[in-house]
């Protein structure tokens, strides 16, 4: 079954995996923290850790063989699409195991093997890429996702893309992680009109604003946005609202938000949203727990294989994330 004759409403197993799969990147994410801490981690990182539903969700809607384009603050994208955990973490710490020879670090991830065309550290960067892949896509019978935050739908790349890809009729889907601040400047301080979504209308393009801190919503909206690019009618945006929990990057400490909207959401953490919502569809705290435990295992695996794996050798090490 393809993935879009499977309907929106799955069992509730189906979304204890994703719940998984969120746990995954939120673990990652503070294993990511604690080794940048240590001076494991080198160069800048842009942590993830709240936004956990979107990607999850996207990437349950997308095959395999589709394409994605994720940001700087791109782990949650990797390993939604796939990336295995080990590769990620080795790539994050500069050895030669990792996903691209440790040689990308945090903000330029490739995955070729599962479509990852890869994370840009230029804002906007995503969207040019995700559309150049659709225009493979289109010939492929495939589907070209770029992941962006609220600050890259102020570029120029946002508008020349939205067009270039409804007067083509890519098989695009443009989705927005409104995180409500681009780096340390609110959204709506920067943002005429003060809204993302009817922005596509200009362009005549579809487009939804989702609750991104519920994986249910984003999956739903995310399956008709692909099926609609797979069958050959063109692009669609996703403004996925969502909040990351910490500040822009390492040097953020995020005292500019204020303390009753940081409280607002946490409180609808997504992983809690998703744990509620899988005890109401029957699903035993047992079971959820078995999750955690399993997910837990599979990270500290990761750390201890990349700790223990070499650094590249420049004279030795050959490039691997584009061979055949």
């Amino acid at each position: 079954m393809t993935v879009e004759q499977q309907p929106a409403t799955e069992a509730p197993a189906a979304y204890l995996e994703r719940y998984g799969q969120m746990l995954l990147i939120r673990l990652f994410e503070t294993e990511m923290q604690r080794l940048f801490l240590k001076g494991e981690v080198h160069g800048t990182t842009h942590l993830c850790a709240g936004q956990e539903a979107v990607p999850v969700g996207v990437c349950s809607a997308l095959e395999p063989d589709d394409y994605l384009a994720g940001t700087y603050r791109g782990h949650g994208h990797a390993l939604a699409k796939g990336t295995d955990p080990r590769s990620l973490l080795a790539e994050m710490l500069g050895r030669a195991t990792g996903v691209c020879g440790g040689r990308a670090g945090s903000m330029n991830v490739i995955d070729v093997a599962h479509g990852l065309v890869g994370c840009f550290g230029i804002v906007g960067g995503s969207i040019a890429a995700a559309t150049g892949a659709a225009v493979t896509a289109k010939r492929q019978g495939r589907v070209a996702v770029a992941m962006f935050g609220d600050g890259a739908t102020n570029q120029g790349y946002f508008h020349e893309c939205l067009n270039f890809a409804k007067v083509l009729a890519l098989p695009a889907v443009y989705v927005c992680e409104n995180n409500f601040y681009g780096e340390f400047t609110p959204m709506l301080k920067v943002t005429g009109g003060g809204d993302i979504t009817s922005r596509a209308a200009a362009y005549g393009i579809p487009a939804q604003t989702v609750d991104g801190n519920d994986v249910w919503a984003v999956r739903e909206a995310a399956l008709e946005a692909v099926q609609r690019a797979r069958q050959g009618r063109g692009p669609t945006l996703l403004e996925c609202q969502t909040y990351r929990h910490h500040g822009h990057s390492k040097a953020d400490p995020a005292k500019y938000r204020p303390p009753e909207e940081v409280e607002r959401w946490l409180a609808r953490d997504p992983l809690n949203v998703a744990k509620a919502r899988l005890a109401e569809q029957g699903i035993a705290e047992q079971e959820i727990a078995e999750v955690d435990d399993a997910i837990k295992a599979r990270i500290e695996d990761a750390v201890q294989a990349a700790l223990a794996a070499p650094y590249p050798d420049p004279a030795a090490e050959n490039p691997t994330e584009f061979a055949p």
